[in-house]
Order: C-alpha cells, then sequence, then structure tokens
C-alpha cells in the first residue's frame, strides 16, 4: 500500500505557483502512477487540511545530454474554502 510520502514526492515551487497559493491552489510532484482519489487523500492526511478538487497534468522532463529522459507528473490541488492553507508554502510568500 502507498503512503501519503509515496505518492507526494515534492511540491514545485516556482513563481506561478507560489501565486496560486493566494487563491488556496498547491502544487506537486506526485508519483506517475498516483490517480486523483490517491492524491486527494494523501494530501490531507500529509498536511490535515481538506481537499476540494485535484488537477493533473503528465509532463516530460526537458532533455538531458546524459542519462534517461523521463517524465512526471504534477498535480495542482484546490483546498476547500474553509479549510487552513498549508503552513510549508507559507514561509515562502
Amino acid at each position: 500500500m502507498k503512503t501519503a510520502h509515496d505518492i507526494i514526492i515534492r511540491p514545485v515551487i516556482t513563481e506561478s505557483s507560489l501565486s496560486a497559493t493566494q487563491n488556496l491552489r498547491y502544487t506537486f510532484e506526485v508519483l506517475r502512477s498516483a490517480t486523483k482519489p490517491e492524491i486527494a487523500v494523501a494530501v490531507e492526511e500529509a498536511f490535515g487540511v481538506k481537499v476540494q478538487d485535484v488537477n493533473t497534468i503528465n509532463m516530460k522532463r526537458k532533455p538531458k545530454t546524459l542519462g534517461v529522459h523521463s517524465g512526471y507528473t504534477k498535480a495542482i490541488v484546490t483546498l476547500a474554502q474553509g479549510s487552513k492553507s498549508i503552513e510549508f508554502f507559507d514561509g515562502m510568500i
């Protein structure tokens, strides 16, 4: 069984993803085989928040001159209106 920390690989920290945190939308790199309900449960378990919606995007990595070329999945998680924010992102704004 996959745990929350197996599904969520790392947060995506970009200018656009940090500006979306004001609207309670957080971006994470997630396990490629994870489904939307699994991602929602993992975020709720890891951060103690209520998830309203999950959008996923399959992305290709930039080609490298050495190494294996592989893609990853990005998940944009929208929290419910009454939910608290994720503390990890609060210190970065």
